[in-house]
């Protein structure tokens, strides 16, 4: 049976639509899509484009940790790749960034690339304060991804407001799937408070890890060439949340 195909709905003036939060089979263990499929159902939602971020070594990875660095990376950026190719057929931006895992504290990591990280093998081990430094030497962006959620790969909470630039505070996942009777989403209205108390710049992405969208992710007034224009307008606080509701 061939699947629903659904529709972003974007606020007025806000053309551009960016997922910001995606998994692919290629790249994370729970992806069941491929790159090439994700960018195709993304661009037929009406996203603009997309930022692969799938699970880094320590995470839910795909790839066989026992490989030596350079070819894990080779077979870690694969998803973002294939997902780039048809992308660049298809006229959607993609971009690239990863999700960095800490005993089930999850961290987006944007601004740095593939070429980056072939030469910095010591990002793999390094503890979450090494991460934000070397990250930050290298002008990259730490957004802390879906601070208060709640799940049994995750043993506890743990907030890290000195080692992050932003947090998301909407993750459509979890609309989905943990929105209460009374409309609200506990995990997402706690990261909006923390967020809030700290100053810090809020996102929002899908965690998408299937051509089954459900919406969610940023628009925008003007479009994102490259994912450093992402970054200057999550930092500068630009754009507008998309909810998993602004789906047709």
């Amino acid at each position: 049976m061939e699947r629903e195909r659904r529709k972003l709905k974007l606020p007025v003036g806000f053309p551009y639509a960016y997922e910001t939060h995606l998994h692919t089979s290629e790249g994370s263990r729970c992806g069941h899509s491929t790159g090439e499929e994700m960018a195709v159902a993304c661009k037929e939602a009406g996203y603009s484009g997309i930022i692969v971020t799938d699970h880094f070594f320590y995470g839910n990875t795909a790839v066989d940790r026992n490989l030596p660095w350079n070819e894990w990376v080779e077979g870690y950026c694969r998803g973002y790749e294939n997902a780039k190719k048809k992308g660049d057929e298809i006229g959607l931006n993609v971009m690239f960034g990863w999700e960095a895992s800490y005993q089930g504290t999850d961290f987006l990591v944007y601004g740095l690339g593939k070429d980056w990280l072939l030469a910095h093998p010591e990002i793999k081990d390094a503890t979450i304060e090494e991460q934000y430094e070397l990250v930050h030497r290298y002008n990259g962006m730490i957004i802390h991804a879906h601070p208060y959620r709640e799940a049994g790969y995750i043993p506890e909470i743990r907030l890290f407001p000195d080692y992050v630039d932003g947090v998301e505070t909407r993750n459509a996942s979890h609309e989905v799937r943990n929105r209460l009777e009374d409309g609200s989403v506990p995990f997402d209205d706690r990261a909006r408070a923390y967020a809030r108390e700290h100053g810090f710049p809020e996102t929002c992405g899908s965690d998408i890890h299937s051509v089954d969208l459900f919406g969610g992710g940023m628009a925008f007034s003007h479009p994102l060439n490259t994912v450093r224009d992402y970054m200057e307008a999550v930092l500068s606080r630009q754009g507008k949340q998309l909810s998993a509701f602004d789906f047709m």
